[in-house]
């Protein structure tokens, strides 16, 4: 008897009835509750990712503290539009996967670099919301050609750039950790790298010790006891939910009519290009982790949401948008894979970019809880990308070299930030993102090794040698029968 199809893809093939078709978890719904609280908890997770590039650039355009809160607001409102794209799709827009979009971090250095340019800085938010639009446009034309390189993405490249996912993150939670601001006399105190491991040690003891729900929701929970713990400590403000208007909306061009400097435009296409290939890297990695691997249609869709939404973020004075590697970590430890959760969190980033009161709220949680709780996220997507790694044939000597060399290349921008400082800033964009440089680096070596000339299959990493041991045929066969 032939074996009953796990998902509804497997019983169309197999031509089940529509009865007996099973839908894949990703494209299931979940009770109100678990859908409330587990896309809260994606919003929790990427609230301070969206809201620090509008808040560095407003700052550098030298706006008031009323237009920053609106700008803000903006970028939330455009991150739910972009989220509601990608995971509930339209046509063949949309990954339909659990992939939140917010606003890419890659764009803030030449955005600020373009702010810096521009003489009369009432003008500068203009022009760089009409250089997205072009990028955006040009983007989503060229999104089924960029998916095409998908074939260049075997387990040995894509584990790889899941691992660099997860390895870049994590000096952003270790920032969180530190305090909101790196100025500040009291940053990395005691108190703040305290509270952080409380917040860690309350996830953990969630995870270990209790099940079902409770243990799905455990960051949220977390993140809540964590900010109840921090009020003692005088870290927790509040002020921002009692200043907050109760209600606002984006009004469309609110900083004036998108200007189109070419010089912006060039710089921002760039940009696109590497939120492309992390957008590329981020599907592939969400497809192992839910178990629907990403396709080249699915990433061309994906891309489509992702460079659709940036042409439009403009329109309401958003920046561009990109998926949130960052919740890829989630999705991964809760195993809660449904899209429909998270476009749910896509619906509380419209409302918050409606209501300022509402955004207000997620931000009263203090940087070093979420820092805590960072760290058990983004370790996930590492530890997801070695999982990845297991699966790729490491025992082949090539694979071994493309996974060192990659990793080294994707972790310098982390180690040694100013390591790049005398290249053109162009290249910086792309130098300065592990995950772009690593992603690369993994592909160009991939077929290097295992796809151009003639190569050795015997080329093989059996065990460790010894310092002084030469390769034998005896070792050789001991290390063959251990495996």
């Amino acid at each position: 008897m032939a074996a009953k199809p796990r998902f509804r893809k497997d019983a169309e093939d197999a031509g089940a009835d529509t009865e007996d078709r099973i839908k894949h978890p990703v494209d299931e719904t979940l009770p109100p509750l678990r859908m409330f609280t587990s896309g809260l908890q994606h919003v929790a997770a990427m609230y301070a990712g969206v809201v620090a590039p509008p808040l560095i650039v407003g700052a550098a355009v030298g706006l008031s503290g009323t237009e920053l809160t609106f700008l803000t607001g903006a970028s939330l409102f455009t991150a739910g539009l972009a989220t509601f794209l990608q995971t509930l799709g339209v046509w063949n827009i949309g990954a339909r996967l659990p992939f939140v979009n917010g606003v890419t971090f890659a764009g803030v250095a030449p955005m600020l670099a373009i702010v810096d340019t521009t003489d009369d800085k009432a003008d500068a938010l203009p022009i760089i919301f009409g250089a997205i639009i072009v990028a955006g446009v040009l983007g989503f034309i060229a999104a089924p050609y960029f998916s095409k390189l998908v074939r260049f993405f075997p387990p040995v490249v894509t584990g790889t750039v899941i691992t660099l996912i997860g390895v870049s993150l994590l000096p952003v939670a270790f920032g969180w950790a530190q305090g909101p601001n790196p100025a500040a006399e009291d940053y990395g105190s005691t108190t703040f790298l305290t509270l952080a491991a409380l917040t860690l040690v309350v996830v953990l003891v969630l995870r270990r010790f209790t099940r079902g729900f409770l243990k799905q929701i455990a960051v949220l929970v977390g993140l809540v006891i964590g900010t109840l713990i921090a009020i003692p400590f005088g870290v927790t403000d509040f002020s921002p939910v009692t200043e907050a208007d109760i209600v606002g909306f984006p009004t469309p061009f609110h900083f004036g009519a998108p200007q189109f400097a070419l010089a912006a435009i060039i710089s921002m296409c760039v940009v696109m290009l590497v939120s492309m290939t992390e957008s590329t890297a981020d599907m592939l990695a969400l497809g192992e982790i839910v178990d629907r691997p990403a396709d080249e249609r699915t990433i061309a869709a994906g891309l489509r949401a992702d460079t659709l939404g940036s042409a439009i973020s403009p329109l309401f004075n958003g920046f561009m948008c990109s998926a949130f590697a960052q919740n890829i970590g989630l999705v991964a430890m809760t195993k809660i894979r449904s899209r429909f959760v998270v476009a749910c969190g896509g619906g509380f980033l419209v409302l918050m970019g409606l209501s300022p009161v509402m955004a207000s709220l997620i931000s009263v949680v203090p940087r070093p809880v979420l820092g805590g709780a960072g760290v058990v996220l983004f370790g996930s997507v590492a530890a997801s990308g070695i999982q990845t790694l297991v699966k790729a044939g490491l025992e082949k000597d090539n694979n071994v070299l493309i996974v060192a060399v990659s990793l080294a290349v994707g972790i310098i921008p982390i180690t040694e930030p100013e390591f790049y400082h005398a290249f053109p800033e162009t290249a910086k964009i792309i130098l300065d993102s592990g995950i772009s440089t690593g992603c690369v680096a993994a592909v160009l070596l991939n077929l290097v090794f295992n796809h151009l000339g003639k190569h050795r299959d015997d080329d093989t990493v059996t065990a460790p040698m010894e310092p002084g041991e030469e390769i034998s045929e005896t070792r050789t066969a001991k290390a063959a029968h251990v495996h």
